[in-house]
């Protein structure tokens, strides 16, 4: 019933279409790009049912507060308390090893607003834990989610990561003029 009415919500109502040519694993990282307005999660959300596609995803701890919080944590949200240094790469690719499925959604820009240098997190849990990472791009000119590549970790982070946005170039967020690679 969910995933019939997020498939309307997203494909019929909203208009929006997917590109999807990389298979989905067990196990996977998703980096999602371009993330530049809060409408971002909810086009994740809507996608990630409409397709049953079990992903949990990071969030900054403020937004866990009740009545969001406890809604937030059974549609598969984490908590990241960011003022912390804390190993929760390790974390959560320990979780990824011990598990049999395992999906996480991250933005590796880290936030909403432009920056230079993305976060690095989401490469180093998928290369702890041996896994693929899935790019998933948001483009609100054309209404479509694409994933047409994924990018296996060698520990070549510069290279990689360069790759990746690369990648994401190619995509107009939200609020394009918040989006840098």
């Amino acid at each position: 019933m969910m995933q019939s009415i997020c498939r309307f919500l997203l494909y019929k109502f909203m208009g929006w279409r997917a590109e999807m040519t990389q298979d989905l694993p067990d196990k996977y990282i998703v980096a999602l790009a371009p993330h530049t307005s809060n409408w971002d999660f909810l086009m994740g959300q809507l996608y990630s049912r409409a397709e049953k596609m079990k992903c949990q995803f990071m969030m900054k701890k403020e937004w866990f507060f009740w009545p969001l919080g406890p809604l937030f944590r059974s549609w598969g949200g984490i908590p990241v308390e960011r003022s912390k240094k804390q190993s929760l790469t390790d974390q959560l690719a320990q979780r990824a090893m011990e598990s049999d499925k395992f999906g996480l959604c991250i933005t590796p820009e880290g936030t909403r607003k432009p920056v230079k240098e993305w976060k690095r997190g989401f490469y180093y849990i998928a290369l702890k834990a041996n896994l693929p990472i899935l790019l998933f791009g948001l483009d609100y000119s054309t209404r479509r989610i694409v994933c047409t590549k994924t990018v296996i970790p060698n520990g070549d982070i510069d290279t990689q990561m360069a790759e990746i946005k690369q990648y994401f170039a190619q995509f107009r967020g939200k609020r394009p003029e918040w989006f840098a690679v």
